[in-house]
């Protein structure tokens, strides 16, 4: 019965996830310095790197909700820190939401602010 119920709640909330998305050419992200204290927005295009500091971000695609280019954008970014091997952050960003996925990292915090139009 349990079982049950799970599976008709999933059904249930599939149609509020289930939001077709367009995707962006780019977007801008905002890379906090805690140390400094000092902010820089950066414009990607799709597949590019660009660093700040000791990190090397990697926008490897920025997309929002279809229909309303101004909604929540999302992100899908891999971060190294200090050319590591292993990448401190890989996965998508939600502007609405920076804290869902967050970058941890005791110098910088890094959050998607939106899609680019062109």
């Amino acid at each position: 019965m349990k079982t049950f119920l799970t599976a008709v709640l999933i059904c249930l909330a599939m149609p509020v996830f289930a939001q077709e998305a367009t995707t962006a050419s780019g977007g801008t992200l905002r890379v906090l310095d805690k140390i400094t204290g000092r902010t820089h927005d950066l414009e990607f295009g799709n597949g590019q790197t660009q660093t700040v500091g000791l990190l090397a971000i990697t926008m490897t695609e920025c997309r929002y909700p279809s229909g309303n280019q101004s909604g929540d954008a999302y992100t899908l970014l891999t971060i190294v820190y200090n050319n590591a091997a292993d990448p401190v952050f890989r996965g998508w960003m939600i502007a609405s939401a920076p804290a869902l996925n967050a970058l941890d990292h005791p110098r910088y915090d890094v959050w998607t602010l939106r899609c680019s139009s062109e």
